[in-house]
């Protein structure tokens, strides 16, 4: 985009010694400047019918392809914008999922290495029913809309950039959502894995616009042993003082960071601070420590971990900070291993399911921590909060449910076998949490 003149801005006259106004004819043209302006116009006009009709079929979509991917992401932009037209801002967090046949239908999982058990269509899920909603947020498209994923789009938004994905196994599930939704329109290599435990930490790159796109397992968001390293071990001693190691190792190569938690800390922990304990959550009577709950532990992992981040700006690079709220499960009193847990085949529609109490405070930590982190005033940290609480609420059937296993009902149907009824497919509903996420990201570019 042309950067506007400054007010001081302005063009010497041709003749610094005369005070007569300038005339409008120029000496050095035959024409006018209108005429040449269309005369220009009808070059070029004539120039782009020959590059259509005349060159090869298969260069065609080649040589518009950058114009055309202009004039869509600038629309995207212009229409999706706070303030466009007229319209108020977005409110993305409220709104309806409406009937959208192929809207999410955009990738194979297979093809993007998603986690096995969140790949649906690969272990014999008959239904598909769930990946033909879109999410409208509350006001209507005409005054609210919330574009398909363009990935050409979000690569620009963060070109030259490194995304992170800090957090738990919704974190993963979004950031695995992304690096498909991305791939499946541009060319990718991964870079780094953890080959022992290849889903606790990866790093993908976009080379069409140097962008990487990394996942850091750190479910509490500071450092945490036990539990959270070993699924065998009964507790999870969590350290809230300390940033989770990997990623704060990282951080200051960090542009964009993502920051989901709050499962692990609502199921209790034993909490550290300098080395001593300070309490628990969860934890057996029987180990005598004070009850701390989940809220206070949830607001201090969220604060040193934006700490930890905004301490990296000593460089200049300006970063984003975007908070994703709570994404509830949908267990709804089943026991996980139940195969009639997580069945139904249709969202909620607006009244039929409400917003648990427990969603909405932990939603509103995140708001408030979001909110405090802005009145520190790290000038060169923006903090956002990716709402997507309510909208994951009213999607009961885009979970695995049993078809977290491969084909789970080959020798028929097992009277207990595990159900997952916390993430989502991929694809899914978890890839309209980056449709909103792109319009974070381009709202201030």
């Amino acid at each position: 985009m042309p950067r506007e003149m400054g007010a001081h801005q302005y063009h010497q006259p041709l003749h610094p010694h005369s005070h007569k106004p300038s005339s409008s004819k120029n000496p050095g043209c035959f024409l006018s400047k209108a005429v040449c302006a269309w005369l220009a116009c009808g070059f070029l006009s004539l120039a782009l019918l020959h590059l259509l009709c005349c060159s090869p079929a298969g260069n065609q979509r080649p040589a518009f392809s950058p114009l055309l991917s202009y004039i869509n992401n600038t629309y995207s932009f212009v229409s999706s914008v706070p303030g466009a037209g007229g319209a108020k801002s977005c409110n993305y967090s409220e709104g309806q999922w409406v009937w959208a046949p192929g809207h999410a239908r955009r990738y194979n999982g297979s093809q993007c290495d998603v986690k096995e058990s969140h790949d649906c269509i690969r272990n014999g899920r008959p239904d598909t029913g769930y990946l033909d909603w879109r999410w409208q947020p509350a006001g209507g498209p005409s005054s609210c809309p919330l574009p398909a994923f363009d990935a050409g789009a979000f690569l620009s938004a963060v070109r030259g950039k490194h995304v992170a994905f800090i957090g738990d196994s919704m974190a993963r599930n979004q950031a695995q959502s992304l690096v498909c939704l991305l791939s499946a329109a541009f060319p990718s290599r991964l870079l780094r894995r953890d080959e022992e435990k290849k889903h606790t930490f990866w790093r993908y790159a976009f080379p069409a616009r140097d962008v990487t796109v990394s996942f850091y397992w750190t479910p509490f968001l500071v450092r945490a042993t036990g539990k959270a390293e070993d699924e065998s071990v009964p507790y999870s001693h969590v350290h809230l003082d300390q940033p989770g190691d990997r990623w704060a190792a990282d951080a200051g190569t960090i542009d964009v960071a993502v920051l989901a938690a709050g499962h692990w800390l609502l199921n209790g922990a034993i909490y550290y601070s300098g080395g001593e304990v300070v309490g628990a959550h969860n934890a057996p009577a029987g180990l005598n420590y004070t009850g701390v709950g989940y809220a206070r532990p949830l607001r201090m992992v969220y604060r040193k971990a934006v700490e930890r981040l905004s301490s990296s700006e000593s460089d200049g690079r300006p970063r984003t900070l975007v908070l994703a709220t709570f994404s509830p499960a949908h267990f709804d009193g089943s026991p996980i291993d139940s195969p009639t847990a997580c069945t139904r085949m249709e969202p909620y529609r607006e009244g039929e399911k409400e917003v648990a109490w427990i969603c909405k405070e932990v939603r509103d930590i995140v708001y408030d921590e979001a909110e405090a982190a802005r009145a520190r005033g790290a000038s060169a940290t923006r903090v956002e909060v990716l709402d997507v609480t309510k909208l994951a609420t009213m999607r009961p059937d885009g979970h695995p449910g049993v078809y977290m296993n491969r084909d789970p009902f080959k020798h028929g149907v097992p009277d207990k076998i595990y159900s997952d009824c916390l993430h989502f497919c991929l694809p899914g509903p978890v890839d309209t949490f980056n449709e909103i996420l792109l319009q974070i990201l381009r709202k201030r570019r």
